[in-house]
């Protein structure tokens, strides 16, 4: 997943474009939603996305419904408004909307403290360990690096295994003062939520919002997303073209990332948000519960703290929202959602004006569901489009893909070396190697061909010979990118330095065996 706190920096520069000094229309809904339909066709044959689905909320109704282009390049099946998505990030609100219900019951605050609630959490910090609370995960405020946990998942962790760990990532800023958007942060305020009612966060999501509202074609388990017939498979963007490449299981960040749902769904949550937790006449989430997830907690349009009321651009983070007010004084509550692997989603809401969209695209992140939500916001107050958010997005999204595809040497982009420098012997290197961050890995050799098997599942990768100690491996991930990585022997053996885990951590593994 795209999860880099870069993500919020453009929309932070999106929303301060939204709304540019200039009067608003009382709103013609029509005529917005006529141009909206063209607008999404023009866009899909400009970026080449392969499907997108899209529904619009106004006064408490669902005024348009509508998919776009193709679930999967290569077969015939249309995108239609229950075509599942994998909604990556915009999973992150769902949760806070779940434990606001909590909150409503009276089960669980936003204050109570994750040690009393899941006592074998623990931060790489005392302190924050023992004051760190459901608040703070969900607010991003915990010190948390913003990839922290993020690589054990890529890797094939668990999601209690990835929470036990997270006590050996260094905290990358102040506690409570300063912004890491962090997915295994927000998935341990979640899950410490849950245990309070002795049920398993899927078990929860689906009795306390799904359930209760008619989302019948979301489910916060990868199963279900995969054995529906009617699902948008994922696409990435390769030399500029869409390819069907690759799967994405987020089970174990679930609460962050691991939703599924179609736009009919989506648009009834967020009816439910708009109506202040009412849902066809039933208070379904307490009103104050709710609205305290839409309310600024902590500015994170800068990396450290800041003075009360001096947060640039006025763009906040609320409990799973970015929370922010446009230049004519409208509070805006978004999410984008982003997998690199393939899908990308977004959702923006102006509650004085009762009106949201949300956007699901099939396709890697360039910027067209944020494109098609700001275009479409602009028709309806001005009925123009006063930006070409689309061209500035999609230069920003692609240096995010080109960052983290460059986040530690990519081989793939590098002409090998003319006169490489030969190995030591294959056998030199065989043996287990240990980081106790990462566990164990293993170098074998089979048939003269060095082997790597990653933890924790024992990945298999073959090396190819690069340079003297240096191989290389081809590794596909949400964080480190796609292409060839480096593994580098030091020490005659006795250590391997894995380059592309460096993200939180040395990457590096002592020879035990």
């Amino acid at each position: 997943m795209l999860k880099r706190s870069f993500l919020l920096v453009v929309l932070t520069a999106l929303l301060g474009a939204h709304g540019q000094t200039g009067s608003s229309s009382s709103g013609n809904i029509s005529t917005a939603l006529t141009k909206l339909d063209a607008f999404i066709s023009d866009a899909m044959q400009k970026t080449k996305v392969p499907g997108l689905a899209v529904a619009v909320i106004y006064r408490d109704q669902v005024v348009f419904l509508k998919g776009y282009g193709v679930r999967k390049l290569g077969e015939r099946a249309k995108v239609d408004p229950d075509t599942v998505f994998e909604i990556a990030s915009v999973s992150k609100p769902i949760a806070s909307t779940i434990v606001a219900s909590l909150v409503g019951t009276g089960e669980v605050t936003w204050d109570d403290r994750i040690e009393t609630l899941d006592p074998g959490f623990e931060l790489s910090n005392p302190t924050a360990t023992e004051q760190v609370t459901i608040r703070d995960l969900f607010a991003h405020r915990s010190g948390l690096p913003t990839d922290g946990g993020d690589v054990l998942e890529d890797l094939g962790y668990s999601r209690p295994e990835i929470l036990h760990r997270i006590r050996l990532v260094p905290l990358a800023g102040q506690f409570r003062e300063t912004y890491h958007y962090s997915n295994f942060g927000l998935t341990e305020g979640a899950i410490a939520a849950a245990l309070k009612t002795g049920k398993t966060w899927e078990q929860l999501a689906q009795q306390r919002l799904y359930g209760k509202i008619g989302m019948r074609s979301t489910s916060s388990r990868y199963s279900d997303y995969e054995n529906n017939p009617d699902k948008a498979a994922l696409h990435v963007l390769e030399d500029d073209d869409y390819k069907n490449w690759f799967v994405r299981e987020a089970d174990a960040e679930a609460p962050a990332g691991g939703v599924s749902s179609n736009v009919r769904d989506l648009a009834n949550w967020v009816r439910l948000q708009l109506d202040e937790g009412v849902f066809d006449g039933e208070q379904v989430v307490d009103r104050a519960a709710l609205e305290e997830t839409h309310k600024p907690q902590i500015c994170r349009s800068v990396p450290g703290p800041v003075a009360p009321g001096q947060c640039p651009g006025n763009q906040f983070y609320g409990l799973g929202w970015n929370v922010g007010t446009d230049t004519e004084g409208r509070r805006t509550l978004s999410h984008s959602g982003a997998f690199l692997l393939g899908g990308s989603t977004a959702v923006f809401m102006i509650p004085s004006e009762q009106i949201g969209i949300v956007v699901l695209v099939n396709g890697t992140p360039i910027g067209v569901p944020e494109s098609v939500s700001l275009s479409f916001l602009d028709y309806f107050h001005y009925g123009y489009v006063k930006n070409d958010y689309l061209t500035v997005l999609r230069p920003l999204f692609d240096e995010m893909r080109r960052t983290t595809q460059d986040s530690s040497q990519n081989y793939s982009k590098l002409p090998p070396p003319r006169n490489p420098s030969p190995s030591a012997p294959l056998s030199t290197y065989k043996g287990t190697y240990f980081n106790s961050y990462y566990g164990k890995l293993q170098i074998d050799v089979e048939r003269d061909q060095l082997i790597l098997r990653l933890p924790p599942r024992d990945s298999y990768y073959e090396l190819t010979h690069w340079d003297g100690d240096t191989f290389t491996y081809y590794f596909a991930s949400e964080i480190t990118g796609i292409g060839r990585r480096g593994v580098k022997f030091l020490d005659g053996g006795k250590q391997v330095l894995v380059e592309n885990l460096k993200i939180v951590n040395s990457g590096l593994f002592d020879k035990i065996k």
